[in-house]
Order: structure tokens, then sequence, then C-alpha cells
């Protein structure tokens, strides 16, 4: 591996532990709305309201640039999904670029 390849290793690993806690954090999101969408779970415990409102104010703002980009279809919301998808592709991403920094730089 070359002196760019050892510059890079270090970013992409960080960037790509971000990017997979990001994607850990939607999914959590997206599990916790079907819980509370079909009452198996109640948020009227101070802690779960506050987990909540952290969960709302990490997703809620990159939700709001898909939805002016895709309204939602028949009401039903996809910027989640949306969000879950490119998250995972940008993921793939990196890890495919960082396996081909080490094999070719």
């Amino acid at each position: 591996m070359g002196f760019i390849g050892l510059l890079l290793m270090p970013f992409l690993d960080i960037l790509g532990f971000v990017v997979d806690i990001y994607f850990k954090v939607v999914v959590v999101d997206i599990v916790l709305y079907w819980l509370i969408h079909y009452k198996l779970i109640t948020v009227h415990n101070k802690y779960a309201e506050k987990f909540m409102n952290i969960l709302k104010s990490v997703t809620e703002p990159v939700y709001e640039k898909i939805r002016k980009k895709i309204p939602p279809v028949s009401g039903y919301d996809v910027a989640p999904y949306v969000l879950l998808l490119v998250v995972a592709f940008v993921g793939s991403f990196i890890t495919h670029l960082t396996h081909w920094i080490s094999q070719y730089m």
C-alpha cells in the first residue's frame, strides 16, 4: 500500500464506522415507529420520550430533505426507507473503496 492509501485508510475506516452507526439509528427509528404505530409500546415514559426526541433530532432533518424531493406515496412516508437505502449504498461504497485502496494503492 502506498502513501496515499496509508493516509486514506484511517479516514475511510472512521467514515465507514459513522455510516454504520447512522444506518443502525435509522433502523431503530423505523422499528420504533412501527411499534408505536401498532401500539405495541407506548412513549409515556420520560426516558422513552427523551430517546425518541434524540432519534428524531438525528433523523428528521434528513427526512425533511428527502420529503422535499419525494412526496408521500398514498399518504405513506417513504423518506426513512429511502434514507436507509442511501446509507446502505454509501456504506457499501466505502467498504469497496477501502478494499480497492488496500489492493491497488
